[in-house]
């Protein structure tokens, strides 16, 4: 069954959705079936993906005002083992479209539910604000990956994305927990990077990634030709930093499932001499 990562964050420019690309593409790259939902308007996880938006036959937009099955506005196999669910600017019309619909919250949740048997990793670019679009991401879910550039204002408007993820988990999906943080754009040349990720470190109670995404060249052409990083420019330090970012997600998968069997075995061993 698939874990799905909304990708989130209200403040623009971090990286979130060159995190979306290249992480569903290196996910993909090592053998896990992933399925990239891009519900932002903007679009851009989807051209950056190399899929022509404007001309796709159903967006998310269609699905999610019901006029559409998911199957319908899947694009299978865009890459090897990456299937992805467009968006365009007309899911901008879709937050006044969905005003007194019963569950509106729950419209993504019920659609990927149908399919997350499929996937290893579903994961979601979010629009950067907190609307409904990414209410409905998280709502539907497991964890919240959070891209912070490393730049002065780095904690900027993060307290109150936490707060969101918070309201959401108490009034919509009590599972829902914060996946991590991942800093975007490093540049190791400057004292102010340096100090970014100390200070976040510092004052941040959240679970950190280790890997840290550099700010690259090669990764910021990449988004205009359509192409992930890791096709694109395999060698570069960009291709590397999501791939190491790749593989520690695959292995704290791993570690959950392990702690969870290893939870449910002392369960299970409770209840039996208790029963005893």
């Amino acid at each position: 069954m698939a874990r799905i990562i909304a990708i989130a964050n209200q403040k623009g420019g971090v990286g979130k959705t060159t995190t979306a690309i290249n992480l569903s593409a290196c996910l993909a790259e090592k053998g896990q079936k992933v399925l990239t939902v891009d519900i932002d308007p903007q679009g851009n996880t989807s051209s950056g993906l190399g899929i022509d938006k404007n001309n796709v036959e159903n967006s998310i937009y269609q699905m999610m005002i019901g006029e559409c099955s998911l199957e319908e506005c899947r694009i299978i196999n865009q890459y090897q083992n990456l299937d992805v669910l467009p968006s365009n600017v007309n899911l901008a019309g879709a937050e006044i479209e969905l005003i007194g619909i019963d569950h509106r919250e729950f419209i993504l949740k019920d659609h990927l539910d149908k399919v997350k048997e499929e996937y290893d990793f579903i994961l979601i670019d979010c629009p950067p604000s907190l609307s409904t679009l990414t209410v409905n991401a998280m709502t539907a879910a497991d964890t919240v990956l959070v891209p912070i550039q490393c730049e002065f204002y780095a904690l900027e408007g993060l307290t109150q994305l936490i707060h969101t993820i918070n309201l959401v988990k108490q009034r919509l999906n009590p599972t829902l927990e914060i996946e991590g943080v991942v800093f975007t754009m490093f540049d190791a040349r400057t004292n102010l990077s340096l100090e970014v990720v100390e200070n976040v470190k510092q004052n941040l109670r959240q679970n950190i990634y280790k890997t840290i995404i550099p700010r690259n060249v090669r990764l910021a052409e990449a988004p205009s030709h359509g192409i992930p990083i890791n096709i694109y420019d395999p060698k570069s330090a960009g291709a590397d930093g999501y791939r190491q970012l790749a593989e520690e997600v695959i292995d704290r998968e791993k570690n959950e499932n392990i702690f969870t069997k290893i939870n449910e075995e002392k369960k299970t061993k409770k209840l039996f001499r208790k029963n005893k």
